[in-house]
């Protein structure tokens, strides 16, 4: 087995921490990644927000990843809003967007065959995968993808899924197990593919297969989008819980901070 310390990479040049837990500062996320993908780096991409920010602070497995990865990228508001508590400037950058772009790219290589970056797709719900990887083969026909796996899968299914990746070699693997499954899924398997991109991208194949539906522009704008989520999944109302103990703590620590 590789050894976790052979995918160090040089980080991005400025690390943030949002109550202890980082986040990397880029002026381009899509093009530092494109340019690693490139030139086949094995990368670990979280995904950081609020509620990440609690779960990691109360779950010393998931802080140890979150700390690890190569790149954590601005992905909830609760995170550009703690910088400015600050005086940090951060530009928020949503998981799922940066996800598409990487897709995108991966379409539109110029590569010629083998060369040309390949995708994986992996969790989420019996067929909603398979739903979202054939969405993406109509917007992008070029997509070289190399398999496409749901989210539950037996003991014999994950080794027969470990098998192929070892076998396939894509160039950028999408996880969407949910935090900290995801991340926890990722650590323990990446090195199965050591010059792979490796991304949780929580319910992103929900939203391309169409099962759910991203907030409207202007929520998103005026930081509102877990409004939208909540109301489209009232059982989340525990979880939210969480977004006003980050707004406590981020307060309590600027004022310890004065």
């Amino acid at each position: 087995m590789t050894n976790h310390n052979s995918f160090q990479l040089i980080q991005p040049p400025e690390r943030f921490l949002v109550l202890g837990v980082p986040v990397d500062l880029l002026p381009n996320y899509t093009t530092w990644l494109t340019d690693q993908l490139i030139d086949k780096q094995s990368l670990h991409v979280v995904t950081l927000n609020a509620e990440m920010v609690i779960q990691s602070i109360k779950n010393p497995q998931l802080k140890s990843i979150i700390d690890e990865a190569e790149l954590v990228i601005p992905d909830g508001a609760g995170i550009v809003l703690y910088g400015k508590l600050f005086g940090q400037t951060i530009r928020r950058c949503p998981g799922i967007e940066l996800a598409e772009a990487l897709i995108r790219f991966c379409g539109s290589s110029s590569m010629d065959g083998d060369r040309q970056p390949s995708l994986f797709f992996y969790g989420g719900a019996p067929g909603i995968a398979d739903k979202a990887a054939a969405k993406w083969m109509v917007r992008s026909p070029n997509l070289r993808i190399l398999g496409v796996e749901n989210g539950y899968l037996s003991t014999d299914d994950q080794l027969r899924l470990k098998t192929k990746l070892m076998e396939q070699q894509p160039s950028l693997i999408l996880v969407g197990l949910g935090v900290p499954r995801q991340e926890i899924w990722i650590k323990q398997n990446r090195h199965l593919c050591p010059n792979s991109l490796w991304v949780g991208v929580g319910g992103s194949f929900d939203i391309w297969a169409g099962a759910k539906r991203r907030s409207p522009q202007w929520m998103g704008d005026f930081h509102m989008e877990w409004v939208y989520r909540l109301i489209q999944e009232p059982w989340r109302w525990r979880r939210m819980m969480v977004l006003p103990e980050f707004a406590i703590k981020a307060v309590m620590e600027r004022l310890t901070k004065k």
